[in-house]
């Protein structure tokens, strides 16, 4: 009994657990889930998930995107005027977004695919534009095509609103006859065409002319004008410079005189400031004369006595210069003296004495001669 109360709620949540997941369901944005069976309307399921009972309810599919439907008129349709064509046209279609446009064609193309539902309504569509077709001449037709597709949308909205599907666009691919008409229309407006093309090219040629020649005759009246005027300024110029020329003369004339006389004047100052300059230059001249004489004066007394101080200071020099030669000359043979013999030093002693006295005495009379020279 203990297990039983924890075993029985446990099976009951499993249960209803694994029905939700049975049930779930979610629906694309381009799908409607109808979910009928327990409840008196069907509940549509659109880009939204939902519960599904299993085995209580089921759940059926709605294509809700865009649709092609070719439309073709598989034989020749007579339009207005009697003249067989075929049409060859391009709806675009959707089911009505809806709940009511959602219920309404859930009737009709429920679990059905795009192509299916496009095959459906293609009867449908065709119908209509033959009717329009009927309505309307084979010139207006080629003509305004954005008309008859327009009338055709009107025509057959009607009747898709009944089947819960609206019409989003009818687009008129190709129109053509049995028997030519469209292209002698064609022949003909292009002859047409061309014709206006000659008429304007032809007009267009006239007012060029036109224009060239009042083109050329406005510009020859106004080079006529222009050279007319020219040969006026020219004569006014010639006069205006005979006129400055005359002026140009006297005042060359009064400057020629001027200058002239300020030339003389100048000319009397020229050489008077010559003669000044002269006499200046003859003063400057003896003065430096007289200067050059004290200074050569000053200099040759300077050469004299520089001369005299060197001739003394030579004399002198040239004296000692002897002197010390004989002192050599002397030491040199007392040396020799003394090597040869040691035995007979005194007698050549008292020589040596001699010679010594000469030398001196000699020396002594030279440095006499040489103070009297001073």
């Amino acid at each position: 009994m203990f297990l039983l109360k924890f075993i029985v709620p446990i099976i009951i949540v499993l249960a209803i657990v694994m029905l939700f997941l049975l049930g779930y369901v979610k629906a694309p944005p381009d799908r409607a889930f109808i979910i009928s069976g327990l409840g008196r309307e069907p509940r549509i399921l659109t880009g939204r998930a939902g519960i599904k009972m299993p085995f209580l309810e089921r759940k059926d599919v709605l294509y809700l995107g865009q649709m092609s439907v070719d439309i073709k008129t598989e034989q020749s349709v007579p339009t207005n005027d009697f003249i067989n064509v075929n049409v060859d046209a391009v709806a675009k279609v959707r089911i009505e977004p809806s709940a009511d446009g959602i219920r309404l064609a859930a009737k009709n193309f429920l679990n059905k695919s795009p192509d299916q539902i496009a095959r459906d309504l293609q009867d449908s569509l065709q119908g209509n534009m033959r009717e329009i077709i009927g309505t309307l001449t084979l010139k207006a037709i080629n003509i305004d095509r954005d008309s008859f597709s327009d009338q055709v949308m009107e025509k057959a909205s009607k009747d898709m609103k009944k089947l819960g599907i609206e019409i989003l666009s009818c687009n008129i691919q190709n129109v053509t006859d049995d028997n030519g008409l469209i292209r002698d229309l064609g022949m003909d407006n292009t002859a047409r065409i061309k014709k206006d093309a000659a008429i304007a090219k032809a007009q267009a040629d006239r007012d060029v002319a036109i224009a060239q020649a009042q083109a050329e005759k406005s510009a020859n009246d106004a080079r006529v004008e222009s050279e007319t005027e020219i040969a006026k300024r020219r004569n006014e110029l010639e006069i205006k410079k005979s006129e400055l020329k005359m002026v140009s003369d006297v005042k060359k004339a009064e400057a020629d005189a001027a200058y002239e006389i300020q030339n003389q004047e100048q000319q009397k100052t020229i050489q008077t400031a010559t003669v000044n300059a002269n006499i200046a230059r003859a003063e400057r001249e003896t003065e430096l004369k007289r200067t050059e004489a004290a200074v050569r004066q000053q200099e040759l007394v300077a050469e004299i006595e520089k001369k005299a101080d060197a001739e003394k200071y030579a004399a002198e020099k040239k004296a000692e210069a002897e002197l010390i030669v004989k002192q050599r000359a002397a030491e040199a043979e007392q040396y020799q003296a003394e090597r040869e013999a040691a035995g007979i030093r005194a007698k050549y002693e008292a020589e040596a004495a001699g010679i010594r006295a000469r030398g001196e005495a000699e020396a002594f009379r030279n440095c006499e001669a040489a103070r009297s020279d001073r």
